[in-house]
């Protein structure tokens, strides 16, 4: 800490609402921060874009992690030791089945372990599990607005490129990632992203409640990329911390 603060995301206590939602992007808080009553903005420090504020009366807070697991990690650890209790990341990502189509939601109930945090963590063996009232209120939300969604697995990778199975500068793409795709689609793998692993294996040792939900912006099958479904995932989330909060009641309203 520096004169009370977090070194990295600048908070200190009282600053952060009790649900914290993950985006990656800094705008992308910005734009959740649209969505909020009174919402405050707390910090901006490096990839760290931190706003609270309400949404239907529950205090929500959301704070932007970057890519990939690394500073994902370094958000949550600070955002716990100043009082978050609920995390739900609010991505993109790319789909790897056909029938999950760009605009489309994916929530995670769990996460293949293809990061490298996850492992400075917990060993090989160690679950990347989503809390399942969590991913239950993801998936009533996004009834609830009419949304269309999956539940299903997310591989979290910690190469946007070659560990994606994209080939790199020149083409390159080691032999080890040739054929990734299939083989996670042959286990009914829905989507990759860079993130979801990591904050499941944190929740879980700290026994606090996380999910994830994330926007497809591309299909790795059909070729499609369209940056759509944004907004989607971010009514799907907020809506979903009310839910939470009925059952929680962690706002003290």
């Amino acid at each position: 800490m520096i004169n009370g603060r977090m070194y990295h995301i600048y908070c200190r206590e009282g600053d952060i609402a009790p649900y914290v939602l993950l985006p990656g992007a800094p705008e992308r808080s910005d734009l959740i921060a649209e969505f909020l009553e009174d919402a405050r903005h707390i910090a901006k420090h490096r990839e760290y874009n931190i706003y609270t504020g309400y949404y239907k009366g529950v205090p929500i807070s959301t704070c932007s992690t970057g890519i990939g697991g690394p500073s994902l990690a370094i958000a949550v650890e600070e955002l716990l030791w100043v009082g978050a209790k609920v995390f739900i990341r609010v991505g993109s990502s790319g789909s790897i089945r056909k029938e999950i189509r760009c605009g489309d939601l994916v929530i995670s109930k769990a996460a293949v372990r293809m990061d490298g945090t996850s492992y400075q963590y917990a060993p090989e063996g160690y679950p990347a599990s989503a809390s399942p009232l969590v991913v239950t209120m993801l998936e009533n939300a996004a009834k609830k607005l009419g949304f269309r969604y999956h539940v299903g697995i997310t591989c979290t990778t910690d190469s946007f490129y070659v560990g994606q199975e994209r080939p790199g500068f020149s083409g390159y793409l080691p032999g080890k990632m040739k054929g990734l795709i299939e083989e996670l689609r042959k286990l009914n793998v829905f989507n990759f992203d860079m993130e979801t692993a990591t904050l499941f294996v944190l929740a879980n040792i700290y026994n606090v409640h996380a999910g994830s939900i994330c926007a497809v912006f591309a299909n790795r099958v059909t070729g499609e990329f369209k940056t759509v479904g944004e907004g989607k995932a971010i009514r799907t989330a907020l809506e979903a911390v009310v839910m939470l909060d009925e059952v929680l009641n962690l706002s003290e309203r």
